[in-house]
Order: structure tokens, then C-alpha cells, then sequence
């Protein structure tokens, strides 16, 4: 069985992305690597980002496929239990995974489980053009749920913009906005067209998402290509203390609850 991983970036490192320490990790589980939007336009149509990732399945020769976004990495102690995982269930048509949502190093949540792994030599058929934001993975135009295939235990571990500063959050979220409007002709939760609007409308987010980060763990327990990353951060980098969510934040019952709660329904 071959295994493809396709990841997507343009200009990581000014974004401050994690792109070395994830292509370390994929080059380790995958026998091949694709990497595809990296001419991503600073202006786009929000449909884009599923053609991006069409366009990575497409590209991937892999009996298997796996979309990684590059904030995304495995755990090194998972990678033998995916592959094997992945071989146990060759005939499903895809498999979902456990992300676990870092703000700060030392807290996540398990947001969502993802379904990033997808049988292209069954089902070539898999379109990228799913969910709200029209990249999920749907067969015979149905979306490929989680709770419809198999769920693997091992986790995704997901960094989003704990390496970002205040002013790259701010353009990127202006950019996504901005593209967000232009297709749907809404806001939404998306803030405004300026960047302080769309910075301020996620801020309000992850203050609320924080509050549901009940699960405590040490760098030493991250993935040991993202840990000396981990321990150098900058305080002005939101991962240091999360723009002030660590000292700010009050988590009361209920958060618990719906983040235990969440165990069991995905």
C-alpha cells in the first residue's frame, strides 16, 4: 500500500508557519510528499482553498491519501499505528482524526474529528468541495463524515497560529475575510474588511474557544519535531501566553462539561 501526503503553503515563512518541522514529519510516514498551493494569491475566491486541495488529491499517486494542512502534525510514536490503522480499514473510503487544538503549548482542546485520510485507489472519485467552507472530502456530492467512517485514535496536532505575531494574524485574517465577503456576501463572524475588524472578530473567537482548552500537557509531550520550536517562543508570538488568554481566562463547569461531552459524540 503506498501513502501519499499532500500539504499546502505559499511563503511559510513569513507567516511564520511550522513548514520544516511538518515536512519532517510527513517525510517520515509517507512514501510520497506533495505540496501544492504555493502561488496562493493575496486576493482569491474563498472556493479556492478546495481547489487547492483538489488539486493535491489529484497530483498524489498514493493508494492512499492524506491531507495535511501544514499547521498539522502526527505524533512520531503514531506513525507505525496510522500506517497499520489506515491498512486495517483499506477498503473504507476514508478516516478521520482526533484534532487536538493548541492555542498555547500547554493547553488544546479536541475540537473536531477530522477526515483527512482518503482511499484514492477506491474511490478516485473524492472531491474536495465539502462543508461550509467547500474543501471538505464528499462522495457522489455527500459529504464524507466522521461519524460515518472509521476514527482513528491517533491525533492530529494541530498549531493554527500559535508561532504568529499580532500583524501577520492580523493580514492573514483580513485576506480571509476579505474572501469569505466576496464569495458569500456576508461577514458573518469574519469582523469587517479592515484588518483591526477581522483581528478583532478573531480574538473574540479563540477568548471564547480557549475557555473549552481543558486538557493540560507539556512540550515534552508535543511531537519532538515541533518541540524546540515550541520552547523558543516569543512573547510576541500568540502562542507564548495567547495575547494574555492565560492569565485572563476563567474556565467555568459548563466548559468542561462540553469539552468531555465531546468524547463521546464524535
Amino acid at each position: 500500500m503506498k501513502l501519499t501526503i499532500y500539504t499546502h503553503y505559499t511563503d511559510p515563512e513569513s507567516r511564520n508557519d511550522p513548514w520544516k518541522e511538518a515536512l519532517k514529519c510527513f517525510e517520515e510516514i509517507a512514501d510520497e510528499l506533495i505540496i501544492v498551493g504555493q502561488d496562493w494569491p493575496d486576493s482569491f475566491s474563498w472556493d479556492y482553498i478546495g481547489k487547492v486541495f483538489q488539486e493535491g488529491f489529484e497530483k498524489s499517486t498514493g493508494d492512499w491519501v492524506i491531507n495535511m494542512p501544514i499547521d498539522n502534525l502526527f505524533h512520531e510514536k503514531d506513525l507505525v499505528y496510522i500506517k497499520n490503522f489506515i491498512f486495517q480499514n483499506k477498503e473504507q473510503p476514508a478516516i478521520a482524526f482526533p484534532k487536538r487544538k493548541f492555542f498555547t503549548p500547554d493547553r488544546y482542546e479536541i475540537k473536531t474529528r477530522d477526515v483527512l485520510a482518503m482511499n484514492k485507489k477506491d474511490y478516485p472519485n473524492i472531491k474536495l468541495n465539502g462543508g461550509g467552507d467547500l474543501c471538505l472530502p464528499t462522495l457522489n456530492g455527500i459529504e464524507i463524515e466522521a461519524k460515518d467512517v472509521p476514527n482513528a485514535k491517533a491525533a492530529l496536532w494541530n498549531y493554527d497560529t500559535v508561532f504568529r505575531t499580532k500583524e501577520i494574524i492580523m493580514k492573514d485574517r483580513k485576506r480571509f475575510a476579505n474572501a469569505w465577503f466576496d464569495y458569500f456576501g456576508t461577514w458573518d463572524d469574519r469582523g469587517g474588511s479592515s484588518e483591526e475588524e477581522a483581528f478583532d472578530a478573531w480574538f473574540k473567537m479563540v477568548q471564547d474557544r480557549y475557555k473549552y482548552h481543558i486538557y493540560k500537557t507539556k512540550i515534552s509531550d508535543h511531537p519532538s519535531y515541533i518541540q524546540e520550536k515550541l520552547l523558543n517562543l516569543k512573547e510576541n508570538q500568540f502562542g507564548y501566553d495567547g495575547f494574555g488568554l492565560k492569565k485572563n481566562t476563567k474556565r467555568e463547569l459548563k466548559h468542561y462539561f462540553e469539552s468531555y461531552k465531546k468524547l463521546f459524540l464524535y
